[in-house]
């Protein structure tokens, strides 16, 4: 049986409903060489972040997807106190952003050696919590993967293989996708284990098709940070295109910024429930490839045994 491995535990489908599939309960989007990077007050986090994940709870969500990685401020600690506190799952990843996101002991380390780390993480825990990572989040460069992203891509292969956790990757353009799933496949991987983050930042809806039609899920998560009418249309275009089955939707949002005064200013995880979603169902999507889009799809792809 595949479960959703969260903050709370591992959860079976029939335990979860709705599911945003890519959001930020804290992220540090500074280096990690700078003064005070991702150090935040647990009670300046939860003070921020508790009343949104209550807003959401309140329109039905039942888990969201954390896509803090390492390089970018990972704190599972900081998700699991929010968690706890509303008691509500969340579903933190292992792995490491991109250039020049990288930490020292990473850029060091052999691909024996981060394929160790993120086993670990995955099934024993990160850092002291004890929770569990649910999948592997990477990047790669805009123009292409550097040596460096490749190693890590490489060990995140094989970490997926031994656990069948997804992989997921902000990755801009089509065609760099395109070159991680050959990587992928050439270390004996699976295209079915790969998600495409920002896919809609491909302006190529070709490439999307491609990616799709290889095997692998591509996201469209930038929902409410263009106009709604904007996501709407270009989802439309994916169903009529063939691709719902391997389509997720989130708004990339939130979230405790360490850089700023008290965590800054949260963007509300609600425009998918309050605005999207009643614009689908008006434009005549149906309450099944609803469920499918919010509840299913998000389960088949995070999840693992």
């Amino acid at each position: 049986m595949r479960r959703l491995y969260t903050t709370l535990g591992e959860l079976s489908a029939d335990q979860l409903g709705m599911i945003l599939p890519h959001e930020h309960v804290f992220v540090d989007l500074r280096t990690p060489d700078q003064p005070g990077y991702a150090e935040a007050s647990v009670d300046d986090v939860l003070a921020l972040m508790v009343p949104q994940i209550e807003a959401i709870k309140a329109l039905g969500v039942t888990a969201l997807v954390e896509c803090s990685t390492g390089g970018v401020g990972r704190r599972a600690d900081l998700d699991l106190a929010v968690s706890k506190a509303t008691n509500f799952p969340i579903v933190v990843p292992t792995g490491n952003y991109r250039e020049p996101w990288i930490p020292a002991w990473v850029e060091e380390a052999s691909e024996e050696a981060l394929y160790e780390w993120m086993l670990a993480e995955l099934q024993s825990g990160m850092e002291k919590t004890g929770v569990k990572a649910g999948w592997i989040k990477l990047s790669a460069g805009d123009d292409g993967m550097t040596l460096l992203e490749e190693r890590i891509l490489r060990a995140a292969t094989r970490a997926s293989m031994v656990t069948d956790a997804l992989i997921g990757s902000h990755t801009i353009r089509g065609r760099v996708v395109m070159d991680q799933l050959e990587v992928i496949e050439s270390e004996g991987g699976s295209a079915s284990r790969f998600l495409s983050i920002h896919t809609q930042a491909e302006p190529d809806f070709a490439l999307h098709k491609a990616v799709v039609e290889r095997g692998a899920w591509i996201e469209y998560d930038n929902v409410g940070a263009v106009p709604v009418e904007q996501s709407a249309q270009l989802i439309m275009d994916a169903l009529e295109a063939g691709l719902g089955d391997k389509l997720l939707i989130s708004h990339d949002r939130g979230w405790f910024d360490p850089a700023l005064p008290k965590g800054g200013i949260p963007k509300p995880y609600t425009v998918v429930s309050t605005e999207l979603l009643p614009m689908l169902k008006s434009a005549g999507v149906s309450e099944d490839t609803i469920v499918s889009l919010t509840h299913r799809n998000p389960f088949v792809a995070f999840s693992r045994p």
